[in-house]
């Protein structure tokens, strides 16, 4: 059966719901492209409500951390409201800074992760006397807020609450916002975690206590970036958001992102491996026993 796609007419911007009917025998799987903004990541509501809030305060320029998602989306939306923008990133990591400094951010590069990247922004952002824009500083309930248009959106388009709504996890952000959007509409959803083995302490820690990993201790590659960290900034209340909705956390390794991103090109999706993750969630979920009822998938970035 051909994919259907549909978008959700009521938000002031928004990005394609596609169903498809083949992929889990019995099941009608929804795949949220979030990969259709500008910026090509599903940050990018988040930037743009924290950019408006920061020019109702009179500010002029946002500093973020970033592995590259964040730091695309906040670009974006910076240089459309005309505000400054500097990007802190990992050297060495996603497409180095290119994409924010064609939008007319400031870059810089650190040695280390996105951990240390987040610090530098931090120093660099009181040092300017700039907004601290990283999802977990003084805008942080403006960011939820902003994660949670995803699914103001899906109930527009579906109406009814799906079963489970699959969601990739970094920092955990968009699992907390997207708790806090469905239990504020009474849409009663599952949420599921997927991140990289090993590399993630919303994974490890799964189903809790919440416990950091060694700095040391995780390993990044060209597929898993936007999965790692040693610290997630919301960690501990993803953990808690996925346990209130009856969710779990899942694991997908770099060859399972890489089987999922194939697959989602036969239905026009073309998110980066790790923005596949929620959709290897599924499947291999799937492997271990039957999935009842519908699921939305979020594709997370290209």
């Amino acid at each position: 059966m051909m994919p259907q796609t549909s978008t959700a007419p009521t938000e002031p911007y928004t990005t394609p719901t596609i169903t498809v009917d083949d992929l889990l025998p019995g099941v009608r799987v929804f795949l949220k492209d979030e990969t259709r903004y500008a910026s090509g990541s599903h940050k990018e509501p988040a930037a743009r409500a924290l950019v408006a809030r920061a020019i109702a305060d009179g500010h002029e320029r946002v500093v973020v951390g970033s592995c590259g998602s964040y730091g695309r989306a906040m670009a974006t939306a910076c240089a459309a409201a005309g505000l400054r923008c500097t990007v802190v990133l990992p050297a060495g990591w996603s497409d180095g800074g290119a994409f924010a400094g064609a939008a007319g951010s400031d870059v810089h590069l650190v040695r280390g992760g996105y951990e240390d990247a987040v610090d530098e922004s931090r120093r660099l952002a009181h040092a300017d006397g700039a907004v601290d824009g990283n999802v977990d500083g003084p805008y942080k309930d403006v960011v939820l807020e902003g994660h949670g248009h995803v699914v103001r959106a899906l109930r527009s388009a579906l109406g009814g609450a799906p079963a489970a709504l699959w969601i990739p996890v970094g920092n955990g952000t968009t699992v907390v916002a997207a708790h806090r959007q469905a239990r504020a509409l009474g849409w009663p959803v599952s949420l599921h975690g997927v991140g990289s083995p090993g590399n993630n302490p919303i994974v490890t820690s799964w189903p809790g206590p919440y416990r950091m990993l060694p700095s040391h201790g995780v390993v990044t590659t060209e597929h898993n970036e936007p999965l790692v960290n040693w610290h997630s900034l919301h960690g501990p209340d993803a953990l808690a958001a996925v346990a209130e909705s009856r969710g779990a956390v899942h694991a997908a390794a770099d060859d399972e992102l890489l089987a999922a991103r194939a697959l989602l090109a036969r239905y026009g999706a073309h998110p980066t491996p790790a923005g596949s993750a929620a959709l290897a969630g599924l499947l291999a979920h799937a492997r271990t026993g039957p999935v009842t009822g519908s699921q939305v998938v979020l594709l997370s970035g290209r």
